[in-house]
Formats: C-alpha cells, structure tokens, sequence
C-alpha cells in the first residue's frame, strides 16, 4: 500500500540544489516504492483531463526561462506505460468524468523536477495528467476518487502543485514567511486534517487571504486532487512545510 501525496514542485531550480527540501523529496524515494507514478501536473491545463499515453521515454520539457543552463541540460528519461493509462482512463467514466489520451506530450516541470529528486533513475512508469483550473473543488476532489484503491496495487498518486503561489507577491530576499501565507496554509491544514470538506470545497470564500494565496487556482488544485484519490479512512499527514521567498509554500501533505 502506497500513500496519495501533495508535493509542491516549488522553483525548478530544485532539480539541482541541495537543500533541506531536496533531501525530504529523497526520502520519499527510499520509503516509497511503486510500481508506477501518476503524477498531475499544474504545468499542463486543459478542459478534458487528458492522459499521458505511450511506452516510451518521455521528452523533458523545459517550459522555464531565464535559469542557469546546468538546468536545462537533465534529462529525465521516464517512460510511460500505455497499459497502466488505459487501466487509469477506464476509472473515469464511472465517476462521469470525460477523458482524452495524448500520445505526444513530454514531462513538463511540475513533474520531471519532483521526480528527478525522489527517482532519480527514472527507472518507474510515469503516467502524468492535466488539470483544468476553473472545474470547482468538489469536482477536483472527485477526479482524485475515481482513482481511490490505487495505492492498493502500488500505484502512487501525486499532486504537483504550490498551496501558496502568488509569484507577484514573492520578496526575493526574505528568509520568514509572510504571516497570511502562513494563516492560509494553517487553515487548509486543519480543515484537510478534520477532512471538513464543505469548508475545503468553499475555501475561496471562508479561507484567510484566499485570493491572495491563490490568485489562479491551477496550481492549487492539484491538491485536491491528490486528496481524492487518498486512503479516506487515514488521516491527512503534514509531511513537510516550509517557505521560499516570503510567500512560496513547499506545504507537502500525504493522504
């Protein structure tokens, strides 16, 4: 049995720093085996939730600019498995859910930086997902159950994403978080920890700072997500937490 996981994907430049996150994000590789990985990535948006689907090595997609070209250089040679998204795309249409296959995309950031540092020899079957930002929480959450029993068959589920993601807001040179970045995420822990979903489905009226927090929910609701998918009789964990830049959120749960 394998857990559901929200992980922030923060900065790309986590591909290749050594630091505090980094070696947590390696630590989940030494706990956690599967068989394979489905991750669903805030960097592809789309109105259908469209799959990944090939049995071959990925592109790695560097959809960033302005970063050193020691970034730009990796390679994260996953391959996908056409079997384990067909099985994924069959989940769907129970919960009635409309789902495509894409047979050309590569891995963008949101996936290839996270999973470089948790396995980094791409040596597990990746199946990576879209996300459509504007569908509300409570449709989110119930893409996430179509894919509930999943960590049953060593299948690991994750939501890549940043709870606190206002990159306009961000201050280059600040060490502390920002006290509402801080009260936003202490909220959504408590709600998620007590799984008071209609507090969590209407979060961007009765969350502190939602707008703030959120300015654009694509990279919020992954985590929703990840939520769905989840053990629903094991209480959410806080697996790390920590801020970059003021405002950033490296907020990870385990479901």
């Amino acid at each position: 049995m394998v857990p559901s996981l929200f992980l922030a994907h923060g900065s790309p430049m986590l591909a290749i720093e050594d630091n505090e996150y980094t070696q947590f994000l390696a630590s989940i590789g030494q706990n956690i085996k599967p068989k394979a990985i489905v991750i669903f990535t805030a960097h592809w948006e789309s109105d259908i939730t469209t799959i990944s689907f090939t049995d071959e090595v990925y592109e790695t997609i560097y959809d960033f600019y302005g970063f050193p070209d020691e970034l730009y250089a990796i390679k994260y040679p996953a391959k996908g498995s056409k079997e384990i998204a067909t099985m994924i795309k069959d989940r769907f249409p129970k919960q009635g859910i409309k789902v495509r296959m894409n047979m050309t995309r590569g891995l963008d950031h949101g996936s290839w930086t996270l999973l470089s540092r948790i396995y980094p020899k791409a040596d597990i079957p990746v199946i990576q997902l879209s996300v459509n930002p504007y569908l509300p929480a409570e449709e989110q959450f119930k893409i996430g159950q179509s894919l509930r029993g999943l960590g049953e068959e060593e299948i690991l589920v994750i939501g890549s994403g940043v709870t606190v993601h206002n990159l306009r807001a961000v201050k280059w040179e600040q060490t502390t978080p920002e006290p509402w970045a801080v009260e936003f995420d202490n909220w959504l822990i408590d709600k998620v920890q007590q799984m008071d979903l209609d507090s969590l489905f209407k979060w961007e009226h009765l969350a502190p700072h939602a707008r703030l927090a959120v300015p654009r929910a694509e990279h919020f609701v992954p985590l929703f997500i990840a939520m769905g998918s989840g053990d629903s009789q094991t209480k959410a964990q806080v697996i790390y937490r920590g801020y970059e830049f003021g405002t950033l959120s490296y907020l990870c749960l385990q479901f």
